[in-house]
């Protein structure tokens, strides 16, 4: 459970600035996902989407000039059933972040 926020890009709307070179990838189960990591820290910084292959989710913590608390509220899907094995899109939950005064 890695626990970031992630928003989506299509595979070239992306570039990697800086430390390509320290990106190692992990593959699971259908071997169809490729999830990069930091190899130094073990941050997730990206993945390609299993639901579609033609966009990437990005950590936006990896992000220059956005954080996860930019975002009010955040939805949560249930990540044990995914619409590729033709289950439906099934929300858990929302992420509320409420700034301390």
């Amino acid at each position: 459970m890695r626990g970031a926020v992630a928003v989506s890009a299509d595979l070239d709307g992306i570039e990697i600035i800086r430390g390509r070179d320290s990106l190692s990838v992990y593959q699971f189960n259908t071997n169809t996902v490729k999830h990069y990591f930091c190899a130094r820290c073990g941050i997730y910084t990206h993945h390609q989407r299993r639901s579609n292959p033609r966009q990437f989710g990005i950590n936006v913590a990896c992000l220059e000039g956005v954080s996860p608390f930019d975002f009010r509220e955040v939805p949560v899907y249930d990540g044990t059933r995914h619409v590729a094995d033709g289950y439906p899109l099934t929300r858990a939950g929302t992420l509320i972040f409420s700034p301390a005064e």
